[in-house]
């Protein structure tokens, strides 16, 4: 009995040896994950799902995992969403995408999002 104590109190040990510089290595010198922390008490979105995005976003990084694409490609995908606009909203829509004509961009992604205006002068109807 005394020597499946200590062989219990052993693997204990041991286990809690290999698994320090793991939770010492997750736990610290993640400056990318800290400032995601810190962004986190000043927005107005609930803390424990942006704490949950950065843990999220932090294990992707190891893994390799949190990429950007080109910015062609984002510019691609959302042009590729103004074709399922009506025919008649579609232009505006790219216009928007673009930046083109009277378009005026509004808010930080950080603040939760870019809101994209597109101003189109419409002629009064002669009467």
């Amino acid at each position: 009995m005394n020597k499946t104590i200590r062989s219990s109190l052993a693997l204990v040990v041991a286990a809690s040896g290999l698994a320090l510089p793991v939770l010492s290595a997750a736990q610290g010198g993640d400056a990318t994950f800290q400032r995601e922390r810190a962004v986190c008490d000043g927005i107005q979105q609930d803390r424990s799902a942006c704490l949950r995005e950065a843990g999220a976003a932090r294990f992707e990084a190891r893994r390799g995992g949190l990429t950007s694409a080109s910015p062609t490609s984002y510019e691609q995908n959302a042009l590729a969403r103004c074709n399922l606009q009506p025919p008649s909203d579609r232009a505006a829509c790219e216009a928007r995408v673009r930046g083109t004509g009277m378009t005026s961009v509004d808010g930080s992604v950080l603040g939760g999002g870019l809101i994209r205006e597109t101003v189109t002068p419409i002629p009064a109807p002669v009467q």
